[in-house]
């Protein structure tokens, strides 16, 4: 057997590269030596990967890639390295470098926007090359987050001249003006999500002076009626909540210089019975139209609390079992 083990050194240029890649108080040796057959043995300005032959290859793979996401002058954080202890599970260190080294934008706050999942790195990559993405995933997957950023991204870069984002404000139904307030006051509960990404990625004070320009819109989807949206790049959020009406209504408002995402979950659908979900009916028609791109996040793509992966895939059991359930009936 002494032919299938094997030894490597990773040369570390610092203390800090060392804290970062081994953890505070090498709380990542156990990650480590818990996945694979291997044992970590630091030594100065040395990191000595022994074991097993294959495990020592994937090990020392995934250092060389992280050590040069850091000498970058990037933070490793503990999430990143789980995310990178994933990927080398999967035999996939090769595309740790590119995913954290791809900086979507730096929020007011100097927090660094990138895609955590190779799904989101995926996500990014479609709305560059295309100009309509339908994305469709569950909760938690950065679907609207990320569709923000590359769109504040945008603004600021003068590729286009404003953002218009909608929802459908499917819960208020036909009770939308016995609600008390204003209509702003009305519609701003179904549009607070994306109030709230907005907050986090210009600022309130920024935020609010686009708003005031109108460089930013805001707005239910029954609001795009009968427009052209021009230089824009336009948001719908919650597109499972829309019509097939709406749907079509929304994506043939594009104009010239503009850019359209549409995010979704489609296992999440609160029209009232009767009604065909817009985003249901998109991503039959168009798939095999140039320009518009397909992107379906999964529960593997979830960056809330680690148990939100695990309650997706209880429900997604839970409903495949009752699905044949009735289906045997």
């Amino acid at each position: 057997m002494t032919e299938n083990i094997s030894s490597r050194t990773v040369l570390l240029n610092s203390a800090d590269e060392s804290v970062q890649l081994l953890g505070k108080h090498d709380s990542h040796f156990k990650l480590i030596e818990d996945r694979f057959e291997v044992r970590l043995i630091p030594k100065g300005h040395e990191l000595i990967v022994e074991g097993k032959l294959g495990d020592v290859e994937a090990v020392y793979n995934m250092f060389q890639e992280l050590l040069a996401h850091i000498r970058k002058g990037n933070i490793l954080s503990g999430r990143e390295f789980e995310y990178a202890l994933k990927l080398t599970g999967q035999g996939e260190a090769h595309l740790i470098r590119s995913l954290f080294s791809d900086l979507v934008l730096v929020t007011h706050r100097g927090k660094q926007i990138r895609p955590k999942t190779v799904g989101q790195k995926r996500y990014l990559e479609a709305i560059r090359s295309n100009d309509i993405v339908l994305s469709i995933g569950p909760a938690g997957t950065g679907k609207t987050y990320l569709a923000l950023a590359m769109a504040v991204d945008a603004l600021k870069n003068k590729q286009v001249q404003r953002l218009v984002l909608t929802r459908p404000a499917v819960e208020a139904g036909e009770h939308l003006g016995f609600l008390p307030g204003d209509f702003q006051e009305k519609v701003d509960p179904y549009l607070r999500p994306i109030y709230d990404g907005l907050y986090d990625l210009l600022g309130v004070d920024t935020f609010q002076r686009y708003r005031e320009k109108g460089i930013i819109e805001i707005a239910p989807l029954a609001y795009m009626r009968g427009r052209t949206l021009d230089d824009s790049f336009v948001i719908l959020d919650e597109g499972q909540n829309a019509t097939s009406e709406q749907m079509k209504m929304f994506l043939t408002r594009l104009g010239f210089g503009s850019k359209a995402i549409i995010t979704g979950d489609i296992t999440q659908i609160d029209l009232p019975k009767g009604r065909f979900s817009g985003l249901e009916q998109a991503r039959k028609i168009l798939k095999d139209i140039e320009g518009i791109a397909l992107v379906y996040l999964t529960e593997k793509d979830v960056v809330r609390h680690p148990l939100v992966q695990s309650i997706i895939k209880a429900y997604e059991a839970y409903e495949a079992k009752t699905e044949r359930f009735n289906n045997e009936e």
